[in-house]
This record gives C-alpha cells, structure tokens and sequence, in this order.
C-alpha cells in the first residue's frame, strides 16, 4: 500500500482482532477487546511523540532519562472512537481529548459533520484520530482535515481495522498522516462496509 502504513502483527494484537471479528462477541467482551486493541496499538503510534532529556535522582545517584514533551491530544470520531478511548487514555492519563461528529450518507457514502469539539492550541500536540473502522476513508480523511485547518500538524490515525481502498484514500488527501491498524481487508460491499470486516463497530460497541 501506498503511504505510511503499520499493520500490527502482535499475536496478541491479531487475538483482540480474532475477538472484534467474531459475531458471538457479547457487547462488554467487544468493548474490553476494542480497548485493549486501541491500548496496545497506541503504543506504537505514540512512538512518534517528541521528547527531551531530563535527570531524575534515584535513591542512590542520578540518573539520565527521557521524557515526553510534547502533549497528546486524542480525537474520537463519534460514536464508535468513543471505544478507544479507555485504552489510549490508559497509556497517557494527561491526554487532552476532542470530539468530532460524522455520520455517513448512505446514498452517497460522503460523511457528514454534525459536531465538533477540540482542545485549544493543536499546533503542537501530538493528535491522534481514533476511528475504528477505515472502510471507504471519508470519515476519516474529514476528521483530519478539521484538525489540520485547527492547526493540527502532528497528526497520526489509529484505527482497528482498515480497508485497501480506505487507506488509499485518505493517504491521497494526506500522504503525511500514518495510519496504525490491526488487519487490512481487501474489500467494501455496495453499501461501504469492510469485507469480511467486524461489522458496524458502534452497534456493536453499544448494543444497538
């Protein structure tokens, strides 16, 4: 795939997938596992994260370190990136956290904005869009425009499982944002849906 792209292969990454994927999933085993995915996918995307050198004392001496210095800021898309907050939020309990609202037309496949909420000053944060389901990468490529034209410039997507068409696009709109997934799929049916996929990840998440 073109652009910058990590598909996790962590066996125990590719397990919280195994759990996401299977339709016998109850609701509360589907949010533990989409939060421990997120988790441990949010490790490697908050690799990017600039930091600086500091010196901490021990109880014997002191000793060299380093630490973050930049802060993070995590963007859900509305409703189903509420599931991933629990687990990035477990790795940096300091993030700053936004909101953006998009549902998809289903005639048209476009997204459509109906909220927005953002943390102040993004220029230097470290944001990352959390958006589960890359299908057919509108929701995705509008989430990170509104946080680029708010003065996002670090800007990383974790989402938990992706399509080849969905990457394509939102790598066409911004070659500069990574993407982080847990599996690639190679297909979308008529209605935008990822093949063989997870299904409607916020039904799922919600029991709705």
């Amino acid at each position: 795939m073109p652009g910058r792209l990590t598909v996790s292969e962590h066996p125990i990454v590719q397990e919280k997938l195994a759990i996401l994927r299977d339709r016998r999933t109850p609701p509360h085993e589907f949010r533990a596992a989409m939060g421990a995915a997120s988790s441990l996918l949010g490790y490697e995307v908050l690799r990017a994260v600039r930091t600086r050198k500091a010196v901490v004392h021990t109880p014997l001496q002191r000793a060299k370190v380093v630490v973050p210095d930049q802060s993070v800021t995590l963007v859900a898309v509305l409703r189903a990136g509420l599931g991933m907050l629990e687990g990035m939020v477990s790795l940096v309990p300091s993030a700053r956290i936004g909101h953006i609202g998009l549902y998809r037309n289903e005639e048209t496949l476009n997204p459509v904005r109906y909220y927005v909420r953002l943390p102040p000053d993004l220029k230097d944060s470290f944001v990352v869009v959390c958006d589960p389901m890359l299908a057919t990468g509108g929701s995705a490529s509008e989430a990170i425009r509104i946080v680029k034209t708010d003065g996002a410039r670090h800007i990383a997507l974790l989402s938990l499982i992706a399509s080849r068409a969905g990457v394509r696009r939102v790598h066409s709109v911004h070659p500069d944002v990574p993407i982080f997934t847990a599996g690639l799929d190679a297909k979308l049916n008529n209605k935008g849906y990822i093949l063989p996929g997870l299904g409607d990840a916020g039904d799922r998440l919600f029991a709705t």
